[in-house]
């Protein structure tokens, strides 16, 4: 099985990014030459993580037969103050809403997606620390 994205430079350093048929622009910041077109590349791999973890979490939850009124997942980055500037960490905190919700289901969903099944996160873990917390909100 393969996966495959095609990245085209527009001007500047906005390149626009053609993901499944659908475009995401991607730019750097000011400081670096950007003009606010897109986000920068490293918090997308962030995206892509919780994105991942996320599909992961709400599903298993609907197998577990668990209703969640929503699901919020923050994540934190550490970056390197050298270049190349690449993360060292990532810390993801689940933020999870919904009336009277097992924590101990929350965590094994959680923690078979950390574990199992969150293929980005598998690769993450290979290059930093991957961490995560989970919280009920109202």
């Amino acid at each position: 099985m393969k996966d495959s994205t095609k990245v085209t430079w527009k001007n500047d350093m906005a390149f626009e990014a053609d993901v499944d048929g659908y475009k995401i622009m991607v730019d750097a910041n000011t400081e670096s030459g950007g003009t606010g077109k897109g986000p920068r590349p490293k918090p997308l791999m962030m995206v892509a993580l919780a994105g991942c973890t996320g599909m992961d979490v709400v599903s298993i939850l609907k197998k577990m037969r668990v209703e969640i009124e929503g699901l919020c997942i923050k994540t934190e980055g550490e970056l390197t103050d050298e270049h190349p500037k690449h993360f060292t960490h990532i810390h993801l905190i689940y933020e999870f809403k919904g009336k009277d919700l097992p924590f101990d289901k929350l965590e094994k969903a959680v923690n078979l997606s950390q574990e199992r099944y969150c293929g980005v996160g598998v690769s993450y873990r290979k290059a930093m620390e991957v961490t995560h917390e989970i919280k009920i909100v109202q």
